[in-house]
């Protein structure tokens, strides 16, 4: 592989549940099924995970969804990044609304990882996009994962690792807990 990595940030309960990211996040003043409340620690996290990021792939719920959503989103820092960046959508089906510089790809993951980390530019972002998330993983087709892990439990919904069929250990390089009681986890997948 090229130069480029590709990074995996997901948002999560501590108990695993993916589906609810506004949930997970403490903020009375904040609609739960919406943009999660961040603190300070974390959206200035958020904003140096992105800073490193000129590029997304994203699956094609999570395309339809949030280019419906984050063009009229006042929620910075996310928005300005997430409206601007280039994005690459895994879909079999033509795109039903532009937002941006979007590129489709269809096929197996695998070959269009290799395309897109032999392209110049920096890390590759996924964000959301549970199902292609976990097919990334399965396939071992990620160089770095960051859990944000919220203080709350969610007994319903998607587990990221639901699908795990082997033991695998992960190399941590960085745990950092925030105000509101969340821990930023980032774990090295290629070493």
């Amino acid at each position: 592989m090229g130069g480029r990595r590709v990074v995996l940030y997901t948002l999560t309960s501590i108990d695993g549940a993916v589906d609810e990211p506004g949930a997970y996040f403490p903020d009375d003043h904040v609609d739960h099924h919406g943009a999660p409340a961040f603190d300070p620690v974390l959206m200035e996290m958020e904003t140096a995970l992105t800073d490193r990021q000129d590029a997304v792939l994203l699956g094609r719920n999570t395309y339809d969804e949030w280019s419906g959503y984050w063009p009229s989103s006042q929620e910075q820092p996310f928005a300005d990044f997430i409206n601007g960046v280039r994005k690459y959508v895994v879909t079999s089906t033509p795109l039903a609304r532009e937002w941006g510089e979007v590129t489709t790809f269809t096929g197996a993951l695998p070959g269009i990882i290799a395309e897109l980390v032999a392209r110049p530019g920096r890390d590759i972002g996924v964000h959301g996009s549970i199902q292609l998330a976990q097919s990334l993983l399965a396939t071992g087709l990620v160089d770095e994962l960051n859990l944000v892990v919220g203080p709350t439990l969610d007994p319903t919904g998607r587990r990221l690792f639901a699908d795990v069929q082997a033991l695998r250990r992960l190399r941590l390089t960085s745990a950092s807990p925030t105000p509101n009681g969340s821990v930023w986890l980032t774990y090295d997948l290629r070493s």
